[in-house]
């Protein structure tokens, strides 16, 4: 039997995008292209590195937990009382890649953090996806 009070919600979004793993990972990896699409931030993609993700809102805490370079990138996002991990996933297809980010963590009792990250995450990956149309 689970207990429901304990069990978290994950967002993920999945999309095929006509882009090979190296140029999708600049764009998850270098802060430049970080900030056009997500936030300002101080990251490099070292396993427990900390950095930051800033915006006029505030900022959110982080610290990477993996880097498989061009296939996974983990790290933790902190901020206002969420603690959840993002982890990205990069898979080569025929036609690109299939990118697939989940966002795990969120407890039942915050419904706002969990809707606000299902709309957010749409708006973060259509600006990527502009980003990665625009950089060689």
């Amino acid at each position: 039997m689970t207990n429901t009070a304990t069990e978290t919600l994950c967002v993920v979004v999945e999309r095929e995008v006509p882009f090979p793993p190296e140029k999708i990972w600049r764009a998850l990896t270098q802060p430049p292209l970080i900030e056009e699409w997500l936030m300002k931030n101080d990251f490099k993609p070292v396993v427990d590195h900390r950095f930051k993700f800033r915006a006029d809102w505030g900022a959110v805490d982080c610290q990477v937990l993996a880097v498989e370079l061009n296939k996974t990138l983990s790290y933790t996002w902190a901020a206002y009382g969420l603690e959840s991990v993002v982890t990205w996933t990069l898979s080569p297809t025929s036609t690109g890649t299939h990118l697939r980010m989940e966002q795990s963590g969120f407890q039942p009792d915050q419904p706002q953090y969990y809707e606000g990250a299902k709309g957010g995450w749409q708006r973060f990956f259509a600006a990527l996806e502009q980003v990665l149309a625009r950089i060689d």
